[in-house]
């Protein structure tokens, strides 16, 4: 199965998609009730990876966690004022084993889903948890030295980051899975890559997933490195991942592996072998609503940009449609997905719908759809699906000010893609800025001086005709509202 070289992705909350169909088919629904004709609708969208969210077997002791947490369940509420204990199942993330949770069908349900998968040229990309498990897995009594072993001290220190085990409370204390800069995850046990044990173990449970699909996505990834496990725990361990990947791709040479990853430690991930990292960076700089930084970032090379994921929003972030406006929702969303890497899109963005769900639930609130949002996104989808996006060659324009004293130019944000059978050229320009701004766009393209040109946007199907020999000379002539968006096809 052969992908694209800037893919596209599709994140499915798995337990909340399965909860809506129970209702409807009026039975517990599984990975097998997934329907046909929305698998075959992604991948008539263009979408190649599937990335289902919270597959694996969680516990008691998570779920019991999730439930008594009052700040948790503020959350819970916001998001379902009609709150019921049955909707609170615990973390996707405080994960007993790597199998199939059994109400989802277990592992069988999940290889004929695969299956089906791959019948619409769809790849299947699962969750794998590398800091931390469940309180309640089995290797917290069979192996208590794979978790960080805390002291009376510790826990009179920092209560918030260490609990005790076993039945009746036990005797056993541990640390709970954190990053150095937040309280412990209080649903889960520290995992000790300091012991190599550990290290083979983890490796282990890696290889036994990349069994069962065709990708991970790898939570909090960057925890585990050498100098971030250290400056957390004050053990340094060996690196894990280039071993664990390598070991991986001598069975499967073509499986992927993405990373969450925070801190500006995207490129050492992808050093030590990941093919896709999150690029939170452009997120956040789109967010503050700053050209020059968006701008800055994207002129990074493309050993670096080629790996990124980029994202409008996921399980951990807000809803784009709630986190932005919808005039800069959109003007996002065309420099997001249409600059290099993997394009990577939540279920519900597309239709616009503004309540984050927690990983902690498996029902969603009921919301209906932004007719607009709609419309542009099948538009921007429509443009993402042409084989010089897909394929192409991209890089960034160079913006140059209209007249003298005129600072708007600041405010584009520009990029032309080359590529496909009949060389198709796109040129790519967002004024990221609330006021209209002009600036001249100078194309990088070597023929512009033979005869007129034509530019068609693919967002608005407005044609534009400028002769040849003035794009080269002086270039594109922009003057245009704020928060404007355009992907014009230059014939």
């Amino acid at each position: 199965m052969t992908t694209s070289r800037y893919p596209l992705l599709y994140q499915i909350n798995t337990r909340v998609w399965l909860t809506a169909l129970s209702r409807e088919l009026d039975r517990p629904a599984t990975l097998d009730d997934l329907p046909e004709p929305a698998l075959a609708r992604l991948a008539d969208l263009g979408f190649e990876w599937v990335w289902l969210l919270s597959v694996w077997q969680t516990g008691p002791a998570g779920q019991r966690v999730s439930r008594r947490n009052a700040e948790w369940r503020r959350e819970f509420l916001h998001t379902l004022p009609d709150l019921q204990e049955e909707d609170i199942a615990g973390s996707g993330f405080a994960i007993t084993g790597y199998t199939v949770a059994a109400a989802l069908g277990g592992d069988a349900a999940l290889a004929r889903l695969r299956q089906r998968l791959q019948r619409h040229g769809l790849r299947l990309m699962l969750d794998f948890v590398p800091n931390h498990t469940a309180m309640d897995h089995p290797w917290v009594q069979a192996h208590p030295d794979y978790y960080i072993a805390g002291s009376e001290h510790d826990l009179f220190r920092e209560p918030q980051n260490y609990a005790r085990t076993g039945p009746e409370g036990g005797n056993l204390l541990l640390a709970l899975g954190r990053d150095p800069y937040f309280p412990g995850w209080p649903d889960t046990f520290q995992l000790n890559y300091g012991n190599p044990a550990l290290q083979t173990a983890m490796t282990a449970e890696l290889v036994k997933i990349a069994g069962q699909c065709d990708g991970v996505r790898c939570d909090m990834a960057m925890l585990v490195l050498p100098e971030v496990f250290e400056r957390t725990w004050g053990v340094r361990p060996a690196d894990f991942w280039p071993g664990a990947i390598g070991r991986v791709r001598e069975h499967n040479g073509d499986f992927r592996f993405m990373a969450e990853v925070y801190w500006d430690l995207e490129w050492t991930l992808q050093q030590q072998g990941f093919d896709y990292t999150y690029d939170k960076r452009l997120y956040d700089r789109l967010g503050q609503g700053l050209p020059r930084p968006i701008r800055e970032h994207l002129c990074a090379g493309l050993d670096f940009q080629d790996k990124l994921a980029r994202f409008m929003e996921n399980h951990d972030e807000p809803r784009a449609a709630e986190h932005f406006t919808p005039e800069i929702h959109r003007a996002a969303a065309v420099l997001t997905y249409l600059t290099p890497g993997l394009r990577f899109f939540h279920q519900g963005q597309l239709e616009g719908l503004r309540k984050r769900i927690s990983p902690h639930l498996v029902r969603g609130p009921q919301e209906a759809a932004n007719p607009e949002i709609q419309r542009f996104y099948e538009r921007l989808l429509a443009v993402l699906r042409r084989p010089a996006v897909r394929q192409g060659q991209w890089r960034l324009i160079e913006c140059t000010p209209a007249w003298e004293e005129n600072w708007t130019w600041d405010c584009f944000i520009a990029f032309a893609w080359q590529g496909g059978e009949a060389e198709e050229r796109l040129v790519v320009v967002v004024n990221y800025a609330p006021h209209a701004s002009q600036c001249y766009l100078r194309l990088p393209f070597a023929d512009l001086a033979d005869g007129e040109r034509r530019l068609q946007d693919l967002f608005s199907n407005e044609r534009y005709d400028r002769q040849g020999e003035e794009l080269r000379a002086r270039g594109l002539y922009l003057d245009v509202p704020g928060w404007s968006y355009y992907a014009f096809t230059l014939q």
